[in-house]
């Protein structure tokens, strides 16, 4: 399912949904895990939504296990990213408000893997961020997770 992320664009269409989601920094030796879309083919943090019955940490284990590959350990909390002006439509006309907690974790074993939705995965460092397409959001979660602040909270 095609998605299109929006921005603080005036042209956005409304929200007509909410959906808990988790986001994952995920560090090893300075560089950042980082996937292709398959949906939209921007590059991403591994993440997606949660599940009945599954906690916010068993989520990001989980969808990043099967987006990426790698087995990780959670190690904080980045923020958590719900403004309004933020909204994701996918082309079966559901329009998401932003709600995702994003989370620091480290590689604990797995080997990178693709997936139905991640056409490449790899560890990028910070010199190679800038030359990929990504959302602003992404760019800053990532400033955050590197910030040294306390969590971020929109």
């Amino acid at each position: 399912m095609a998605r299109t992320d929006y921005f603080d664009d005036p042209a956005a269409p409304a929200a007509n949904s909410l959906v808990v989601a988790v986001v994952v920094v995920v560090v090893d030796e300075g560089r950042i895990l980082m996937l292709q879309r398959t949906d939209n083919g921007r590059w991403a943090l591994p993440g997606g939504g949660q599940e009945l019955g599954e906690s916010v940490r068993d989520a990001a284990i989980r969808e990043t296990r099967e987006e990426t590959g790698i087995d990780i350990g959670i190690t904080g909390v980045i923020g958590i990213y719900s403004d309004p002006r933020h909204v994701i439509a996918y082309d079966d006309g559901e329009v998401r408000q932003e709600f995702a907690l994003c989370l620091s974790a480290r590689r604990i074993g797995g080997s990178l893997a693709t997936s139905e939705e991640s056409r490449q995965v790899r560890w990028v460092s910070h010199d190679d961020l800038d030359h990929l397409n990504a959302s602003d959001s992404t760019r800053l979660r990532i400033h955050h997770a590197f910030s040294q602040g306390p969590p971020h909270i929109d």
